[in-house]
């Protein structure tokens, strides 16, 4: 459920250029936020509940020399950032099922050498082999687990966050120039 009152991010500087990356050549709608800008931002957003739509209010105390597209630079710029971290959380997924398969061949094969042990009778060695055989087949489960159970939730939250920042209205207030 989305609430229609957008719940405002403010952000105050001399300049639009200080939103932006200066050491980033890529053309405007392209550029990159400045880091300190972006952090800023995505924190805010994040104290936000998701249900919560976002503005972005910028007040500059210098007005831009040209009338350029900052809110579709940003919104581009948020855009970019989800699409990327929907890929890392695609990548993050394969990586868990390749896991899971190697883990469940290692487990497979520790716990077959495991009943192949029990036909060498050697007292506590045997138990000593067979116990260690099962506890590599269960650590090498751990990282498959630790994916599947814990590892996604992140990323998944900061992808959401990152195609609510994508879809913000963004506003630009310049000082009223006097005559």
């Amino acid at each position: 459920m989305i609430t229609s009152e957008p719940k405002v991010i403010e952000l105050r500087m001399r300049e639009i250029a200080q939103l932006f990356n200066s050491l980033d050549p890529s053309p405007f709608l392209e550029r990159d936020l400045d880091a300190n800008a972006e952090e800023f931002i995505v924190s805010w957003a994040a104290e936000i509940p998701m249900h919560y739509e976002l503005k972005l209010v910028i007040h500059l105390t210098t007005a831009p020399a040209s009338t350029l597209d900052v809110s579709e630079a940003v919104r581009s710029y948020f855009h970019h950032r989800a699409e990327h971290k929907q890929r890392e959380f695609s990548q993050l997924l394969w990586r868990g099922r390749l896991s899971l398969l190697v883990g469940v061949l290692f487990m497979s094969a520790c716990l077959a050498g495991s009943e192949l042990v029990k036909f060498i009778s050697m007292g506590t060695v045997e138990r000593v082999v067979r116990e260690g055989l099962l506890i590599m087949g269960w650590v090498a489960m751990w990282r498959p687990l630790e994916i599947y159970l814990y590892d996604w939730w992140p990323l998944r939250t900061e992808r959401r966050n990152l195609r609510r920042l994508a879809r913000m209205e963004v506003t630009v207030i310049v000082p009223v120039q006097s005559i």
